[in-house]
């Protein structure tokens, strides 16, 4: 017997649909912003030349990309306020998460682009009486910032994806929507199609802008 698809009854439920996006944007620019400044400060951390600093920064590295999303998101939301007295809403713990998970890999990706450089670039800039600061600042970012695009694009859209991991701590993104659609229609299938559609049309015009903006750079 042919399952008779029926995606009328979904689509009635479009404003839950919306609400659900509101949600995985909103979670997903706080802990992009947030992440970012945070892979930089660990990046600097990582490449510094005093144990103290490059040390710890390795190990949270190391930790945050050696251990599952899922566990980092249930640890602050249930585990925080156990070894804390912490407390937070859903939104927070998400964030937290997702932030702290995403900045070892955007640590990564600043790290990798930086180290990808010949040290000449740093000889060069020591000869004509540059300060290390100076001659990452005006030679060493803006060629590393060319090759950071790609991968930077990658783990953005990884992260983006990521936020689905938020349902489980009941937070409104677009699963935890799905999941209540489901079961007001029983129409599952009908539902988490139309929640991969979204995340298809929203990840590909993401990627179609990011495209143009690294033609734009790699042309400059």
């Amino acid at each position: 017997m042919a399952y008779e698809w029926d995606f009328g009854v979904v689509l009635a439920q479009w404003p839950l649909f919306l609400k659900g996006l509101g949600g995985t944007l909103l979670i997903a620019a706080i802990s992009i912003g947030l992440g970012v400044i945070l892979g930089a400060i660990i990046a600097t951390g990582r490449m510094s030349r005093l144990a103290w600093l490059r040390i710890p920064a390795g190990i949270y590295v190391d930790f945050y990309r050696n251990t599952p999303g899922i566990v980092h998101f249930f640890w602050f939301y249930y585990a925080l306020p156990i070894v804390a007295d912490i407390r937070m809403g859903p939104l927070e713990a998400a964030v937290l998460a997702l932030t702290t998970q995403s900045a070892s890999f955007y640590c990564e990706v600043f790290r990798g682009a930086i180290l990808s450089l010949p040290k000449g670039q740093w000889e060069g800039g020591a000869a004509i009486g540059m300060t290390r600061f100076q001659t990452l600042r005006r030679v060493i970012l803006p060629q590393a910032a060319l090759r950071m695009v790609g991968p930077f694009i990658e783990r953005t859209f990884e992260l983006i994806k990521t936020t689905s991991l938020a349902s489980t701590l009941a937070y409104g993104e677009l699963l935890y929507s799905a999941t209540q659609i489901s079961a007001q229609t029983y129409r599952p299938m009908e539902v988490y199609t139309v929640v991969a559609l979204i995340y298809f049309c929203l990840l590909f015009t993401f990627s179609l802008l990011a495209r143009r903006v690294e033609r734009r750079l790699t042309h400059v």
